[in-house]
């Protein structure tokens, strides 16, 4: 808006105008007053009008109007009336001529909305593929006041909200709910191979998961190794549980006394599964036997962020426990804590309280065992512990998916994603992790059947409590607009001697002295106003002072990297996979030809006199082809980032003996990280002697060129972070 136009009316309303002043303001900040911006209906809220309305309005006595554009329009109980303005209507312009505000010609569904006298633009949220989470999903959304598109939209959105996976839908841009590949990563037989490979490097960090073997790659061992420890101690009598790969919410699990079941080697071929120890010794309340879902949000990947819900769900199961034995391991309301399953159960009990029935808040469980006397902040600390580990366990290969669908320079999405954590206490209240869900269910009512055959959905306020929290704050710290959101309120509430020039240096002192003289003639009418006006500043200060101050706390916590010094050193999968990516070269791939594997081995020079280039070969012709036996997928060749690991574990081993495995890899990891280095800033000194047109200078200064001394530590080269390890 110009300033002008409103200068050309100042004389004709000036007295009005001080009257404004005085409503708005107290006296002592009268003057600091008319600095405001002025907000024309478009701009605070209003929708916009239809051209009969228009004309009404223009037929209408206006408003009295600001000494200044930039001032704010109050009227004062008794206007002193003015000639109706009545231009004729032109694009671009509002009915007093002007050009017309910045939100006019927006509406609320176009995205934007008012807040704080200017126009904020929305968050968009595409829900047209949400699914079951749909309900909820609507919920959080109605709480933030955000704009949602349940059946898309061709403009894009903020935020897509999938169902089922990250492909879902073609995106481009914005957020999306889901990583590429977390579902895979999750299957029962990935979820347990990532696990083992952090087993063998940290055996002792990673206890939380049962012995586990996959089949029917394992069957033999399985078989061979179960016989060994009977054979050792004749009383163990253990119980396995066999979980098909692609199985969910229960189905097709079952437990087995003896690896000579004929059960379990009937459906293999058919339905690859997994078997693990079965975990005799759960911790009961009310003489059952229960589980814990937890909801953890991945925000990010690189850099790694981790949330893990303040609260989650208790499912009970519907028959009180008993050790397995000949008779009821076949029980699966007593054994399986699965809501799917014991749903079905007669006991089950529907309960609209969060401390009975068969599903409750982990809160009231906790808040039961602390009545005990049992030590909560060690649970929650252990169950953290769980989480970081097995997030830290996924991300190397989840890393490969995400590269292979949003490579590296490319357009796309970024992704988060919410994952369900099944864990069980044990009786000495050690977490352990049954499983993780990519596609965690977030449904807020359940079926009741009112006839045979006839069901209807009844609102669960125990779901509708823990994962309505749980969306609305995951959106909440997703929010793209939420810096620029902040930084609106702060410059809009900041103390207005710092935000606005002074009054004599707007206005001519003559007009000044007559503002004076105007203020005082309203100061009757002023301070009945100045009451009602203290009274809305306080409300309005509770509505506006922040966006979010009428939501609850945020019930997500971060964990990572708020702990990561405490587990960054589990993190060399991590490394390796990053090494794994660089190799991949440019073509969409997620294995690594026997070219990359070479030119790995080249730039990190660890070929040698004991380990020639032919020997690479035969090492990356064996490992791969048995790896390639074993996967799912057979759709390309090459090596894949868990065959990569084992051919890592056997050069590291071969290059540093005499140590445990850990130190070995990480030892290996350094020596490949320091030469990889050596050979970016080769190249960028190259390209930047390249750019210049000159001829390279084999005399550089002795900070441009690290030398290695005989303690293995680089001298001068301030810009490189890794050391050369001692080499045997």
């Amino acid at each position: 808006m110009r300033r002008g136009s409103c200068e050309r009316e100042l004389a004709a309303r000036w007295e009005a105008e001080a009257v404004a002043a005085a409503r708005r303001e107290t006296e002592a900040r009268a003057l600091a007053a008319l600095g405001q911006v002025s907000v024309d209906a478009g701009a605070a809220g209003e929708p916009e009008r239809k051209e009969g309305e228009e004309e009404a309005k223009a037929r209408a006595p206006a408003r009295p109007r600001a000494a200044e554009e930039g001032d704010a329009r109050v009227s004062p109980s008794k206007p002193k009336p003015a000639p109706a303005l009545t231009p004729t209507p032109t694009r671009g312009l509002c009915q007093q001529g002007k050009p017309r505000g910045k939100g006019r010609g927006w509406k609320r569904s176009s995205g934007r909305r008012a807040d704080d006298g200017g126009w904020q633009r929305v968050v968009t949220v595409d829900s047209s593929k949400a699914k079951t989470s749909l309900e909820a999903l609507k919920i959080s959304i109605r709480q933030l006041r955000w704009k949602e598109f349940p059946f898309g939209r061709r403009l894009p959105c903020d935020i897509y909200w999938h169902g089922v996976s990250f492909h879902d839908n073609d995106i481009f841009s914005g957020q999306v709910n889901k990583f590429p590949g977390m579902t895979e990563m999750v299957r029962k037989i990935t979820l347990s191979r990532a696990v083992r490979i952090m087993q063998t490097l940290f055996p002792e960090e990673y206890n939380f998961y049962p012995r586990s073997w996959i089949l029917p790659e394992e069957l033999q061992l399985f078989t061979a190794q179960v016989q060994v420890v009977k054979e050792g101690d004749p009383s163990w009598k253990p119980t396995f549980i066999v979980k098909p790969d692609g199985g969910c919410q229960g189905d097709g699990i079952y437990l087995i006394k003896d690896p000579s079941d004929i059960r379990l080697t009937g459906t293999l071929q058919s339905r690859p599964a997994v078997v693990q120890e079965y975990i005799c010794k759960p911790l009961l309340i009310d003489k059952l036997k229960f589980d814990i879902r937890l909801y953890v949000l991945l925000k990010s990947l690189d850099p790694l962020e981790i949330y893990i819900a303040k609260d989650g769900l208790s499912r009970f199961c519907t028959e009180p426990y008993q050790e397995p034995n000949s008779q009821n391991m076949h029980h699966v309301f007593m054994h399986l804590t699965n809501y799917s399953l014991n749903i079905h159960s007669n006991n089950f009990i529907h309960s609209d309280s969060a401390n009975t029935g068969s599903k409750r808040t982990f809160s009231s469980i906790l808040y039961r065992l602390s009545s005990k006397g049992v030590d909560i902040k060690k649970v929650w600390s252990d169950i953290i512990s769980l989480v970081i580990k097995t997030v830290i366990a996924l991300t190397p290969e989840l890393k490969v998916f995400y590269h292979l669908d949003i490579p590296t320079g490319r357009p796309g999405p970024t992704c988060f994603q919410i994952l369900g954590f099944d864990i069980l206490l044990m009786k000495n209240l050690k977490p352990m992790l049954l499983e993780v869900n990519a596609n965690p269910s977030m449904r807020i009512e359940h079926e009741h059947e009112l006839s045979p055959g006839v069901f209807e959905n009844v609102p669960s306020l125990v779901d509708e409590e823990v994962k309505v929290a749980v969306i609305r704050d995951t959106l909440r710290l997703m929010d793209p607009l939420k810096k620029k959101r902040e930084t609106h309120f702060s410059d809009a509430f900041m103390d207005r001697k710092y935000r606005i020039l002074p009054v004599s240096d707007r206005i001519s002192a003559v007009k000044l002295k007559f503002l004076k003289l105007s203020v005082v003639r309203s100061q009757q009418l002023g301070k009945t106003v100045a009451r009602k006006e203290d009274v809305d500043s306080k409300n309005a200060a509770g509505a506006n002072s922040s966006p979010e101050a009428h939501l609850p706390s945020i019930c997500l916590k971060q964990v990572f990297p708020k702990y990561a010094k405490q587990f960054n050193y589990l993190r060399l999968v991590d490394r390796m996979a990053n090494l794994f990516i660089r190799f991949l070269g440019i073509k969409g791939t997620m294995k690594l030809g026997p070219t990359g594997f070479r030119t790995f081995i080249r730039n990190c020079k660890l070929s040698s006199s004991s380990l020639s280039m032919a020997a690479v070969d035969i090492l990356y012709i064996d490992i791969t082809r048995r790896w390639n036996s074993v996967t799912l997928d057979q759709r390309e060749s090459g090596m894949c980032l868990q065959a990569f690991v084992e051919a890592f574990f056997f050069l590291a081993q071969r290059k540093f003996k005499m140590m445990p495995l850990h130190e070995q890899v990480a030892s290996l990891i350094d020596l490949c990280e320091y030469h990889l280095s050596l050979l970016d800033e080769k190249r960028l000194l190259c390209s930047g002697v390249g750019r210049r047109g000159t001829a390279p200078d084999h005399s550089l200064p002795q900070e441009t060129v690290p030398t290695a001394q005989s303690t293995g530590t680089i001298v001068g080269a301030s810009k490189l972070s890794y050391s050369k390890p001692a080499l045997s």
